[in-house]
């Protein structure tokens, strides 16, 4: 198993612009995807898909395409 703590270790200077702990998971499957993909089929041209889950007693999530969320975050400097 991997080591605790965060699982993407940011610099000082990076961490400042950055203010995301990230937790990475690589599995065969993902039961999400087909949430997505459906959000992908509907989506008219021009738009970014995204899907907010929510599971019982819990807080709402986003899933969207990871380079679409570098690009927003890019974008706030």
């Amino acid at each position: 198993m991997g080591a605790g703590g965060e699982d993407i270790k940011l610099s000082t200077a990076a961490g400042k612009p950055f203010r995301y702990s990230v937790e990475c998971k690589s599995l065969k499957a993902f039961g999400v995807y087909k949430h997505l993909d459906q959000a992908t089929e509907n989506c008219p041209k021009g738009a970014e898909p995204f899907v907010i889950l929510k599971g019982d007693r819990r807080q709402p999530l986003v899933l969207l395409d990871a380079e679409h969320f570098f690009k927003i975050v890019r974008s706030r400097k």
